[in-house]
């Protein structure tokens, strides 16, 4: 059954993540949030640890962007990145419409930005 919205979201934050940041909120270790991205918005999945824990279903984008993957309805690893240039305009709308999941559901932390430059 489909989670219904939730009324009291906190505001949205604008905290940068980089990818390595975001990828130490993966589930893996219970004393963290679990975060997923969607287009580059960071989202707190953490209530839904049954769902994007270690182990579970979709645990494949926890501490990721896995927007591609979504937008193709993948659970492959290889979809699970960040790029969705080369999505189809259907494939897009699908993530569109995951993103507006998320955003009536999930506490907005953060953005991902690039890694800095070595």
């Amino acid at each position: 059954m489909m989670q219904p919205p939730v009324e009291n979201l906190a505001p949205p934050k604008d905290d940068p993540f980089t990818p390595e940041e975001l990828a130490q909120y993966d589930g893996s270790d219970t004393s963290k949030p679990i975060y997923v991205a969607i287009k580059g918005t960071v989202f707190d999945v953490t209530r839904k640890a049954d769902v994007y824990g270690a182990g579970k279903s979709y645990n494949i984008f926890a501490g990721k962007d896995g927007s591609k993957g979504l937008g193709m309805s993948s659970l492959k690893p290889e979809h699970a990145i960040a790029d969705y240039s080369d999505l189809g305009e259907k494939e897009r709308k699908v993530l569109d419409d995951w993103y507006s999941f998320f955003e009536k559901r999930y506490n907005i932390v953060g953005r991902v930005v690039p890694s800095p430059s070595l």
